[in-house]
């Protein structure tokens, strides 16, 4: 298996076998806690930062889903994620956007979809030196989310 399938695998599987939810109904409410030093291992609030916008440049022009992101503005959607994976990960941002039912209700997205999108951040966090075992840590906190983001079944 290669190393984007391993992590596809592993955030699915991950995504299944997890009860909580990643976010609570409230958006700026987080249920998991994070792994101790994630926060840190991603490179705080900057890497992070540099982190999204590698991931949200990939994103939009992936053909498998940049579609989905034809009328976003890449600025905010990199600010929105930095501090979503920034709070989910244990660091001091707050998270104020829609919770992922809300924010992807009318997206069409399938499972497809939501492997690409995988793909692409695993990509990114690849480009930014950020070593295997800290993917994994961040992927197993974001697999929950699966349920609410891919609206067809």
């Amino acid at each position: 298996m290669t190393h984007s399938k391993t992590l596809i695998a592993l955030a699915i599987a991950l995504g299944g076998l997890l009860a909580q939810p990643a976010f609570a109904q409230t958006p700026s409410m987080v249920t998991t806690t994070a792994p101790a030093g994630l926060y840190q291992a991603l490179g705080e609030k900057p890497g992070i930062t540099r982190l999204m916008d590698d991931f949200v440049n990939r994103l939009v022009k992936d053909p498998r889903i940049g579609g989905h992101f034809k009328d976003v503005k890449p600025a905010a959607l990199k600010e929105s994620l930095t501090d979503q994976i920034c709070q989910l990960s244990g660091g001091p941002c707050k998270y104020e956007g829609a919770d992922m039912k809300s924010a992807h209700a009318d997206m069409d997205i399938n499972k497809g979809h939501f492997n690409a999108l995988v793909e692409v951040l695993q990509s990114a966090m690849d480009a930014q030196g950020i070593p295997f075992a800290q993917q994994n840590r961040l992927l197993a906190l974001l697999a929950p989310m699966h349920r609410d983001v891919i609206t067809i079944r």
